[in-house]
């Protein structure tokens, strides 16, 4: 027997799969793990109690395009780096847009802001727990990205847990808005980012372990 037949001899019986599987897969990860997050925040954190009022001004949005933009990106690359041919991160570069606009805005903040009150500006009142809150709110997205990515075949597996864990954190921080009251783009810079660059480095450690097939 041919080496071409022996092929579609084998792969006659196997039912075609749908282009997009693995983005339906990928995303119905997210929103599980949002479901759980959503779900935290709400009931063991609460919303924010001026959340109708804060949904009106320019700190909450500036918050969730920065979060949101990141958590963009971080999906893109994931969706890339869970395909065998994915040969580097694309999509993770352009992380350098919303970080460089918010840095921005920090500046801007900074200049309008007389130097004593910077270290207020860039602490607020919760930057204690802000990052570790972050980290938490993504665990649960984190493990359904894990649970997406047992049907899938990445091949670079420490790569794609980072930038599974990005996208956790960053989804995780767009949510947790709905919580923090913060209003600094430095306190967003600094503390939000740092919570979801700590997601990173757990899905960069994890990877190898629960992304193997």
């Amino acid at each position: 027997m041919q080496t071409d037949d022996l092929i579609r001899a084998l792969a006659g019986d196997i039912a075609p799969v749908s282009r997009s599987v693995v983005e339906r897969r990928v995303l119905l990860g997210i929103m599980s793990g949002s479901v759980i997050t959503m779900g935290w925040i709400a009931f063991i954190l609460g919303f924010r109690p001026d959340l109708g009022q804060a949904m009106h001004g320019f700190s909450f949005w500036m918050k969730w395009a920065y979060t949101g933009s990141l958590g963009l990106c971080a999906v893109m690359a994931t969706l890339h780096l869970s395909r065998p041919e994915a040969g580097r991160a694309e999509w993770l570069w352009l992380l350098v847009i919303p970080i460089g606009l918010l840095a921005a805005v920090s500046v801007g903040e900074l200049v309008r802001t007389p130097p004593h009150d910077w270290l207020s500006l860039w602490l607020g009142q919760s930057w204690k727990r802000c990052a570790i809150y972050v980290l938490l709110s993504a665990l649960p997205i984190f493990v359904g990205l894990l649970w997406a990515f047992r049907k899938l075949a990445p091949t670079l597996l420490r790569l794609a847990g980072a930038s599974a864990g990005l996208a956790s954190g960053a989804c995780a921080a767009t949510l947790y808005g709905l919580h923090c009251p913060e209003a600094s783009a430095t306190f967003v810079l600094t503390w939000y980012s740092l919570g979801i660059g700590l997601a990173a480095l757990l899905g960069a450690c994890v990877g190898p372990r629960f992304m193997r097939w």
